[in-house]
């Protein structure tokens, strides 16, 4: 393959960039902020000199940064990460569509810009008779007519004796547990609705917002995809991301999406996992997706799927997908597929050829006091040690060799843990084992311990898959 990529992100996924680029002979350009001097992500690479290969930049959120960097070194593709730019459909635009072009390492910026938009995935979902949460399908920007709406669906739960009804007030354009607020009675809306429509204002520079049901006893689950340019779409099985904090971001992930090994389900956990795989390559194929993508559903305790939303991107959690897939007996790379086909290549094999097997656990390791409200924490780590077996790999951007302040900057990730095993009891012991072995110590400014969340992810491995 020819090509030179630059990597527009930071941390893990940068470093998990730059090895798919290694394995597939490309050369890459990384960047960083003044923050980020000390992250393994710099300092893998050439910061000054001949050969240099590291540029310093403002911001990760400043595209002309990041497009004069490109354009200096002489890069022909831009690979997002998540976050950042990487569901923003203008930056995605403006690279491929400049007088010196980049290749978007990711979705054509239409298919980003058209399900990046909760409301007009959910208003094609509906077309296409796939189900999604009871609410709106098009854009509110009006209070009174919002408010109107939230109170038809508190009523209506309470007409079919919900305990506890609620709704939630979701920013169109947000993503990632961002720009959700949960009301539960009416005389609450008004104030919510004005915060959080003010909030998406400022954050995404959109007041649009949705109002749905809220789900009360649920499980969150995904649906990874792979798809090229030429047509060609491969499921990468589910997962599920129920675990999360009070924040709504992920902090234990397993694959597959349900076992029966974990819950008495009231439903045929198969038949609902191949539905909403059928489901999701169906959306798909409607709008010609191009590259990997992530379906993200909900469903109930009684088996009924509803389509949350699109991701448009590469996102944490892939490789659990990939340690329960088989490819010639051995576990894909899904970023390297990404790039390959984001490139212009045919993926080149056929659904049936992934095996499904096993599964597979991914904790992330975060500087965070879950009794505080997952409020993070920010010191020095002196101590960064993991045990190391070939059913297990970690992903991070923190040095093992050195110490390292995490910068204030960013959230305090430190490190993806992924483990599998030939069930699900067999991959929650091995996620046990990982965690009693590994050895995180650090000290703050003012001298206390450091603060992480590897006992609360211990604590909710039996959690997985259950209602």
């Amino acid at each position: 393959m020819e090509g030179k990529i630059l990597i527009a992100n930071r941390g893990e996924i940068a470093i998990r960039i730059m090895n798919a680029c290694r394995d597939l002979g490309l050369d890459y350009v990384v960047v960083y902020t003044d923050a980020d001097r000390d992250s393994e992500h710099v300092q893998r690479n050439i910061t000054s000199g001949h050969g240099q290969n590291a540029w310093r930049i403002t911001s990760y959120t400043d595209p002309n940064d990041i497009f004069a960097v490109a354009d200096f070194t002489g890069c022909t593709a831009i690979h997002p990460g998540y976050g950042f730019f990487s569901e923003d459909f203008r930056f995605a635009r403006r690279a491929t569509e400049r007088d010196r072009p980049l290749t978007f390492i990711g979705p054509n910026w239409q298919v980003i810009r058209d399900l990046g938009d909760k409301i007009n995935t959910k208003r094609v979902a509906n077309k296409l008779g796939i189900p999604t949460i009871p609410g709106t399908d098009a854009p509110i920007y009006n209070e009174m007519e919002a408010e109107e709406i939230a109170a038809g669906l508190l009523e209506e739960q309470k007409q079919a004796g919900t305990e506890n009804p609620s709704i939630l007030i979701k920013a169109a354009a947000g993503g990632g547990g961002m720009g959700i607020e949960e009301v539960t009675e009416i005389e609450q809306f008004r104030r919510v609705y004005r915060q959080l429509q003010n909030y998406a204002k400022r954050q995404f520079g959109d007041g649009g917002v949705l109002i749905e049901q809220c789900l009360q006893d649920y499980n969150h689950l995904e649906v990874q995809l792979v798809c090229s340019r030429h047509g060609e779409r491969i499921h990468f099985s589910s997962r599920n991301c129920t675990i999360q904090s009070t924040g709504r971001q992920k902090r234990v992930e397993a694959a597959p999406g349900f076992h029966s090994s974990c819950f008495d389900y009231e439903f045929d956990e198969k038949k609902l996992l191949d539905q909403i795989v059928k489901y999701s390559l169906k959306l798909a194929a409607h709008v010609n997706y191009d590259n990997v993508g992530t379906w993200e559903w909900i469903v109930s305790r009684s088996g009924q799927p509803y389509l949350l939303e699109v991701n448009t991107r590469i996102q944490v959690e892939n490789d659990i997908s990939a340690r329960i897939s088989y490819l010639n007996d051995e576990h894909p790379n899904l970023i390297r597929e990404q790039i390959r086909l984001g490139l212009g290549e045919k993926i080149g094999y056929k659904q049936k050829a992934v095996k499904f097997r096993g599964a597979a656990i991914e904790l992330r390791i975060v500087a965070e006091d879950t009794r505080r409200g997952f409020a993070p924490w920010i010191g020095t780590i002196t101590e960064f040690s993991f045990p190391d077996y070939d059913w297990s790999v970690v992903y991070s951007h923190v040095p093992f060799d050195r110490p390292y302040p995490i910068p204030s900057d960013f959230d305090p990730n430190l490190a993806l843990a992924l483990v599998w095993g030939e069930d699900m009891d067999d991959a929650k012991a091995k996620a046990v084992q990982f965690i009693n072995e590994t050895v995180i110590r650090g000290k703050d400014s003012a001298g206390n311990r450091i603060i992480t969340n590897l006992e609360y992810l211990k604590n909710n491995l039996d959690r997985l898959l259950a209602f």
